[in-house]
C-alpha cells in the first residue's frame, strides 16, 4: 500500500529575529483605575463646552480646551459636577480635597438624619410625690441627652374616672421640665392612656 506524502499545511510566517509577535494594544490603565470615580475629571470630560463656576474662575462658558488650560495653570483639576446640565457645569478644584469634602458633608447629613430616640415614662393616676420626683429626674436626663420623652398616665379599670387628674399631672410634669424640654403634643387620651410628648430644647 502506497504511503501518502505528508503535507503539514501552510506554515505561519515567523517574526523576524529580535522582534516579538505583535500583541493586541492594551487599554489605558488610567481609565480602568478611575472607572468607579463618582465624577468625570480632566480629559475624561467628553463635552465640547463647559460652564465654569466657582470663586477662583470667571464664571462663563468655555471650550473644554480652555477650561483644561485654566485648571492646569492653577495646578488643579477640572471636575464635572453637573453632567446633565447644558452645557455641563464644572469647577476647578483639587479633586482629592473635593472628594473629602463631599464625604464629610454626607456624614454630617447622615448624622442629622439619625433616628430620634423616644423614652417612655409611665404614671398612675394616684402617683405620689416620691415616685413623681424620681421620674422627673429621669426625664430631665433623657431630654439633656437629646431624647424625646413620651410621658403617659395609665388608667386601669375604673381609674379612667380620674382622667382630669391625669391631665393635671402631665401638665405639671411639662411645667417642671420647661428648662430642658418643650411640649410637642398636649395631653391627649388614647384608649386607657393619656399621653404628652416632650422634645429637648435646642441649645
Amino acid at each position: 500500500m502506497d504511503k501518502k506524502p505528508y503535507n503539514p499545511g501552510p506554515r505561519r510566517p515567523s517574526a523576524p529575529s529580535g522582534q516579538q509577535p505583535s500583541q493586541q494594544p492594551q487599554q489605558r490603565r488610567s481609565h480602568d483605575r478611575n472607572a468607579k470615580d463618582p465624577y468625570n475629571i480632566n480629559e475624561r470630560i467628553r463635552a465640547r463646552e463647559v460652564r465654569l463656576v466657582g470663586d477662583n474662575v470667571e464664571t462663563g462658558i468655555y471650550t473644554i480646551q480652555q477650561a483644561l488650560k485654566i485648571a492646569e495653570d492653577q495646578g488643579l483639576d477640572l471636575i464635572e459636577i453637573s453632567p446633565t446640565a447644558e452645557p455641563p457645569v464644572c469647577k476647578v478644584l483639587d479633586y482629592q480635597k473635593f472628594l473629602y469634602q463631599q464625604k464629610k458633608r454626607q456624614k454630617e447629613q447622615k448624622a442629622k438624619a439619625t433616628k430620634v430616640v423616644v423614652k417612655e415614662i409611665r404614671f398612675g393616676p394616684q402617683t405620689d410625690d416620691h415616685d413623681y420626683n424620681f421620674k422627673l429626674k429621669h426625664a430631665q436626663e433623657f431630654l439633656k441627652e437629646g431624647a424625646k420623652v413620651k410621658a403617659y398616665v395609665f388608667f386601669k379599670g375604673r381609674s379612667i374616672l380620674f382622667k382630669e387628674q391625669g391631665e393635671v399631672l402631665l401638665l405639671r410634669f411639662a411645667n417642671d421640665l420647661e428648662d430642658v424640654g418643650k411640649v410637642e403634643q398636649m395631653p391627649v387620651l388614647e384608649g386607657k392612656r393619656m399621653i404628652i410628648m416632650l422634645s429637648p430644647k435646642k441649645k
